[in-house]
């Protein structure tokens, strides 16, 4: 089923737009650099298959850090939560998400939390399989399952773009391989990373996934459970305290649902119960997050009264 475009979206989206112009495109990564920074959508997708939307929601967008809450449900039902966090920690951090200095003085040296790029590089280390194809065929597969979409696949050229300018990542893998938090080879383990930052939906695709989490991991179109509920419930008090980079607590406060961002400007919102929540805005404010999306999300939330507190 489409999503149907609403006039009462519209007016939010053109009053969150007027702010992309203090927000810069993620041009650190070369492919994310071409983005409009002026682009705003958003899709929000109900239990009932209804879906409203404003903006160009078929536009594309990569996951990139959006992908770690899906990569980290898969593993917690691939591993178990005690093995998951043995390995990673369940702390928010007040660093931001590309940071080394914690791990030099934690004991173990284990990342604080699986949103942070330390934390997702171990997860994703943890999905399942004999080769980077087919731990990624996995995770691909997961992925359009709770999309409903058959067709999602990964963006070479972005994933090409962040494995050469990967450096960062590369000496976080060397220094969680050191300490043993990892055990394979760093180049396999980033061109897996890479691959699944890469992974491209559009907005409703992501509004479906964000309705997932909300529904406690069951598709409410088809009646499975797509992940147990436990897992749902992991995932999205990660994404509470952890899901906006180190500006999840001011999040919480003024907007107050789940929400998991990433730099190519998109946000996953899954409002508990209740809907679903696929944005993008690739102009970024100073934490990484679409500064028009979280705009537009206080906007929504206090019309709404959707936060959770």
């Amino acid at each position: 089923m489409g999503c149907q475009s609403n006039d009462e979206l519209k007016v939010f989206v053109d009053e969150a737009r007027t702010v992309t112009k203090h927000g810069k495109v993620a041009n650190y990564i070369p492919a994310l650099g071409k983005a409009d920074p002026d682009d705003l959508s958003i899709a929000v997708h109900y239990p009932d298959g209804k879906c409203f939307s404003a903006g160009d929601i078929e536009g594309k967008i990569t996951l990139q850090s959006i992908s770690k809450v899906i990569a980290l449900a898969l593993v917690l039902m691939d591993r178990g939560r005690d093995e998951v966090f043995k390995r990673v920690g369940m702390e928010p951090t007040g660093d931001p998400f590309n940071s080394i200095a914690k791990l030099e003085t934690m004991a173990p040296a284990k990342p604080l939390n699986p949103m942070i790029n330390a934390g997702a590089l171990v997860v994703t280390h943890l999905i399942k399989g004999e080769t980077v194809d087919e731990r990624f065929g996995r995770l691909v597969d997961f992925v359009r399952g709770l999309a409903g979409d058959s067709a999602i696949s990964f963006n070479e050229e972005v994933a090409r773009s962040e494995l050469e300018t990967a450096n960062l990542n590369r000496s976080l893998c060397y220094f969680l391989k050191q300490h043993h938090i990892i055990e394979e080879d760093v180049e396999q383990l980033l061109d897996l990373y890479t691959k699944q930052c890469a992974i491209e939906m559009d907005c409703l695709g992501l509004a479906r996934i964000g309705l997932v989490f909300a529904m406690n991991g069951k598709d409410p179109e088809s009646g499975k459970q797509m992940m147990p509920v436990d897992v749902a419930r992991i995932c999205k008090t990660f994404m509470v305290t952890c899901g906006m980079y180190n500006a999840s607590g001011e999040f919480a406060i003024k907007v107050g649902i789940p929400a998991k961002s990433g730099v190519s400007g998109g946000i996953m919102g899954a409002v508990p119960g209740k809907a679903g929540i696929g944005i993008f805005g690739p102009a970024l404010d100073e934490k990484g997050n679409s500064i028009a999306g979280i705009k537009l999300l206080e906007l929504l939330s206090k019309q709404y009264k959707l936060s959770m507190f």
